[in-house]
């Protein structure tokens, strides 16, 4: 299994990248955080790092390192519109558990 993206999230990246000026893509990780215990960090990648797995879609590398990648595996990164909210969501089929207010999970 892979990370996978999404069309519209994949033209998002792409528009924050271009307005950067630089980047090889968008590292997807977790890191422990929150009331459910992970949360998800997105940033931006300029360089490769021993043990990044490099995922490309849309044009776009979405790149996951070695410890996040057991937590994201079959993961799609989306962007979703609804009203006037706006931002990534993450379908990640691994969630046993999420808290109220969406900031973190629990695998």
């Amino acid at each position: 299994m892979a990370v996978t993206v999404t069309e519209a999230a994949a033209q998002r990246v792409a528009n924050f990248l271009e307005n950067r000026g630089k980047g090889l893509g968008l590292r997807l990780g977790v890191r422990t955080s929150g009331c459910s215990g992970m949360a998800y960090v997105l940033e931006f990648v300029d360089e490769l790092q021993e043990g990044d797995e490099v995922f490309e879609y849309f044009d776009i590398k979405v790149i996951v390192d070695a410890k996040s990648l057991i937590y994201l595996e079959g993961t799609e990164l989306d962007f979703t519109k609804e009203g006037l909210n706006e931002g990534f969501k993450f379908n990640n089929p691994n969630v046993s558990s999420e808290c109220g207010c969406g900031e973190s999970f629990h695998v």
